[in-house]
């Protein structure tokens, strides 16, 4: 009983990394995040933080790891009042308000190359699970009619994650470039000839 009340502590523990990790790298951004600052957003030494994670990659990668389950969830729970392509759209939107989560997936990703790396997994894992999920749902849509019957769903999906990943790269690059309308223009092209046009992203204040 004692080791399961340790593990399930060990469990609260991470997540509580996790959660204080998401909002310091999206305020400081990946470049200042450093780990003894994320360990004492938490009360914990660096050794003490690495233990919950390993190392410094594993623990980033579990960063975007968290990072992706609360979009997940947040689409999940507007399932039916959204559109799939909309969630989507609406989560990219979101990605240019936390600029230093875009710095640590991109940086990440490149060094994740490498299978080598301690997150090459993770990323391995995310664009199988991205592919299939979007796939999943390209099918859905086209045997609802909302989607080009000549689409590959597979090929379809990778695109649609190849191009998001891009616009995270230019948008680092240049801020002005609106990701959200352009994933929105590539997801048209997805739509049958003749489909009402979507709606535009709201005007900024």
């Amino acid at each position: 009983m004692a080791r399961r009340g340790a593990y399930a502590k060990g469990v609260a523990k991470r997540e509580e990394i996790l959660t204080a990790a998401l909002e310091v790298i999206a305020r400081e951004g990946y470049g200042r995040a450093s780990v003894r600052e994320l360990a004492e957003a938490v009360g914990l030494s660096q050794a003490g933080l690495l233990h919950y994670f390993g190392t410094k990659e594993e623990l980033f990668a579990a960063v975007l790891r968290k990072r992706d389950e609360t979009d997940l969830q947040r689409v999940e729970e507007r399932m039916g009042e959204v559109s799939t392509f909309e969630g989507f759209r609406q989560t990219i939107d979101r990605n240019a308000d936390v600029p230093g989560l875009i710095q640590l997936y991109v940086r990440l990703s490149a060094e994740a190359t490498d299978p080598a790396h301690p997150a090459h997994a993770f990323f391995a894992e995310r664009t199988r699970t991205f592919r299939d999920i979007v796939a999943v749902d390209i099918r859905r849509m086209q045997a609802e009619g909302t989607v080009r019957a000549d689409v590959d769903a597979e090929r379809a999906a990778m695109l649609i994650l190849a191009a998001a990943d891009g616009l995270q790269v230019q948008w680092l690059m240049d801020p002005t470039v609106d990701m959200a309308t352009h994933v929105s223009a590539l997801l048209r092209l997805l739509e049958p000839a003749g489909s009402p046009a979507a709606p535009s992203p709201p005007a900024e204040a």
